[in-house]
């Protein structure tokens, strides 16, 4: 083993697999589909039900980009690589972290129209609150801080333990909220979109898809307070003691794998998917948040001794 290698820790794993979401965004940026003008109206759609000050910078740069796709595409996907180089490698770590909040803040507002919160129609089936909006989200949470602070899971290490806690609840309590629009509850938008995904999918998840739609559009109303209320109990999760948190935090992850099945696992498959959507970003973010056996400290403490040292 060389001198010079560190073993990851809990937080480093967590970057890692970031980097590797990164990795992937990159590797479907650069699918054929996403150098043509199709791609460009594929973002041109997000404008779609925005406020117009949020849906005309979205629309220009849609327009730009069909006029450039080819060279705007390069470097969209080239980004993405970097990003995903950055954060595995240490030295360029927060670097790449901090250029990741910016890069996703972006393509948050011109590629993903704010994930549709705006629109009335935004729901955890559909992706919202955007994909992106939570990569920057883990960026920050997993941030190499020169000093920890203590905290009982991974995601408070940089920003503390109440920050993380309060990033957390308005997540998924806005999730809860969305669930709960008249749109969502009492109109066919949601079982339509997903039974709409699978559209060029295998088979088997494309069945998965339609069945889900179809469930939805029966029960449409009962589902949405279902969910609500689903999504209401992951967001308190923090603030339970440890068994009963390290219960809501495991619902959040059963939860992200149904969302993304909702989500058509991102379109993966169908050659025109830019992420793998909100899914595994949330799974992610649940392992940021599991609590652990002990409360972690800042680097260089101890725990008290019996003689009270530290």
């Amino acid at each position: 083993m060389s001198a010079g290698w560190e073993a990851p820790d809990a937080r480093r794993r967590l970057q890692l697999a970031l980097g590797a979401l990164w990795l992937l965004d990159a590797v479907l940026q650069y699918q054929s589909f996403m150098f043509t003008r199709a791609f460009a109206r594929t973002l041109a759609a997000s404008a779609a039900g925005n406020p117009a000050i949020v849906a005309a910078p979205i629309i220009w740069s849609a327009r730009l980009i069909a006029q450039h796709a080819v060279a705007m595409n390069s470097v969209f996907a080239t980004v993405q690589l970097l990003l995903a180089i950055g954060i595995a490698w240490r030295p360029t770590v927060r670097i790449a972290l901090g250029a990741s909040v910016a890069w996703s803040l972006a393509v948050w507002w011109l590629g993903e129209g704010l994930g549709s919160v705006l629109t009335g129609h935004a729901s955890a089936l559909s992706g919202a609150p955007g994909a992106v909006l939570i990569y920057a989200l883990l960026a920050i949470l997993l941030w190499p801080a020169a000093t920890d602070r203590p905290a009982a899971f991974v995601a408070g290490r940089s920003v503390g333990g109440p920050a993380a806690r309060m990033l957390w609840l308005a997540l998924w309590g806005g999730l809860a909220c969305l669930s709960l629009q008249p749109a969502i509850s009492a109109g066919r938008g949601t079982d339509r979109m997903i039974s709409a995904m699978a559209s060029g999918e295998p088979g088997w998840l494309g069945a998965i898809d339609r069945h889900l739609g179809g469930l939805l559009g029966h029960y449409g109303l009962a589902a949405s307070i279902v969910l609500a209320i689903t999504l209401g109990a992951i967001a308190a999760g923090p603030y339970l003691p440890r068994p009963a948190a390290r219960a809501m935090i495991a619902l959040a992850a059963a939860a992200a794998v149904v969302i993304w099945a909702a989500e058509a696992l991102g379109g993966v498959f169908t050659g025109s998917g830019t992420d793998p959507n909100s899914g595994p970003l949330l799974a992610l973010l649940a392992v940021a948040y599991w609590p652990s056996g002990a409360r972690q400290l800042p680097a260089g403490l101890t725990r008290p001794g019996p003689t009270g040292g530290r």
